[in-house]
């Protein structure tokens, strides 16, 4: 049987498998991913979190010998996927308002757009900026949403580059660090996924229970 030409592998490509992403594009992949999605709101669906730990499992060679990263260009292609898409997002948002996001009939979009307006109300800009890092489609529509309800760009561009940063390249890191460690960690790989998905919202999840703590002392004092 012959293998099938290189543009149908493309076409056959699982967008939300990370594993397959990267077996396709490689590192170039992980920056167009992480762009589309903290920057257009059609990327919403993209498996962020999974990619960048992926990712870093594959930079140490012992997760699957068929595909090899290397560390340096894979954190420089994350970074910079990572605060361009959300700059963009921002841009979109600033110049086209909630339009876009009015005219999508995804119910899971406008779950995550709830979601972000009550992270802004309740956090502020620069903590909701940062926390909306390390939720799945929340970080794709508050950078167009914090656009529409004009937030300062200055507090916006400094804050989304502490968030990206440490989402994008902690990701990768704890994804390298494990593959190295660990023999045969392909193994545990969908635990492993799953498994970050819990951590990264664990910020999110702390600063919930500080607002509870905070509003039930305020009840105790009256």
């Amino acid at each position: 049987m012959t293998s099938p030409p290189y543009g149908a592998a493309q076409l056959a490509v699982n967008v939300l498998d990370a594993h397959s992403l990267l077996a396709a594009f490689g590192v170039l992949g992980v920056g167009v991913v992480l762009f589309a999605e903290t920057g257009l709101l059609i990327g919403f669906f993209l498996p962020g979190d999974s990619l960048l730990f992926t990712a870093g499992l594959l930079c140490t060679g012992t997760a699957d010998r068929t595909v090899r990263l290397s560390l340096a260009p894979l954190l420089c292609a994350a970074a910079v996927g990572a605060l361009a898409g959300a700059q963009c997002g921002y841009l979109i948002g600033r110049r086209a308002g909630g339009a876009l996001i009015g005219r999508s009939r995804s119910r899971r979009l406008h779950e995550g757009v709830r979601r972000a307006e009550e992270l802004l109300e309740r956090y502020g800009h620069a903590k909701a900026v940062v926390l909306a890092r390390f939720v799945p489609v929340v970080r794709t529509v508050l950078n167009p949403m914090a656009g529409a309800l004009e937030v300062p760009v200055r507090t916006f561009t400094v804050w989304q580059v502490v968030g990206g940063l440490v989402w994008s390249l902690g990701l990768t890191l704890a994804g390298y660090a494990l593959g190295s460690s660990v023999p045969n960690v392909d193994r545990y790989l969908l635990p492993l996924v799953a498994l970050v998905a819990l951590v990264s919202l664990i910020p999110l999840l702390a600063e919930v229970l500080r607002a509870r703590r905070g509003a039930g002392a305020k009840e105790g004092s009256r």
